[in-house]
C-alpha cells in the first residue's frame, strides 16, 4: 500500500471499527496537540488508554496513563502514534508482539511521523497502517464536523453567497 493517500472508505472503515484506542505519546499538558486530541476522540465516543511513561500510573483525562502497551490491561484496536517517526519504529514492534493478546488491528502514526520500514512490518504482520495523519481530523472530516478548526470541511468559505441560493 502507499502512504502518501488513503481512501476515505479505508479511513472511515478503521474508524468505525474502533471503539479503544492507545495514545502513544499522551500528554498530561492541556494544551499539547496529544492531550486535546485524546480529549476530542473521547467526547466521540472513543475510549482512549494513555501511554506515557512519565506519567504512568496517574490520572490523565480520567484514564490511567501507562509506560508501555503491554502494561496495559484491556485490549484495544489502534495505536495512534504521537512521537517522532524515529520512535514509530521501536512502538510498532512492540504492537506487532501484542498484536493478537490486545487485538491490535491499527498502526496510527501521527502528522509528521512516517516510518516505511515500520509501516512495511506492521503491514506484513496484517496489520492497517495510517501515517501523517490525525484520527481527531479525519474523524471530523469525514464526518462533515466543523470543529472549531474547520479543516477541509467545505463548510467555510470566503465567498459571498449569490443572491437566491
Amino acid at each position: 500500500m502507499t502512504h502518501d493517500s488513503y481512501a476515505d472508505s479505508y479511513l472511515r472503515r478503521i474508524l468505525k471499527e474502533t471503539k479503544t484506542i492507545a495514545m502513544v505519546g499522551a500528554s498530561a499538558n492541556w494544551n499539547r496537540p496529544s492531550h486535546f486530541a485524546m480529549k476530542y476522540l473521547q467526547t466521540k465516543g472513543y475510549r482512549v488508554i494513555p501511554v506515557n511513561p512519565g506519567q504512568a500510573g496517574k490520572p490523565l483525562l480520567n484514564e490511567t496513563c501507562y509506560a508501555s502497551l503491554a502494561e496495559i490491561p484491556d485490549s484495544f484496536e489502534l495505536v495512534d502514534i504521537f512521537r517522532n517517526s524515529e520512535a514509530a519504529g521501536a512502538i510498532v514492534e512492540e504492537a506487532i508482539a501484542l498484536k493478537d493478546s490486545k487485538a491490535i488491528r491499527t498502526i496510527w502514526m501521527q502528522l509528521g511521523v512516517r516510518n516505511e520500514p515500520a509501516a512495511a512490518r506492521a503491514e506484513a504482520a496484517g496489520l492497517q497502517v495510517v501515517m501523517d495523519r490525525c484520527p481527531k481530523i479525519e474523524f471530523g472530516r469525514l464526518n462533515a464536523e466543523l470543529s472549531w478548526g474547520g479543516f477541509n470541511s467545505g463548510i467555510i468559505s470566503s465567498k459571498r453567497r449569490k443572491l437566491g441560493a
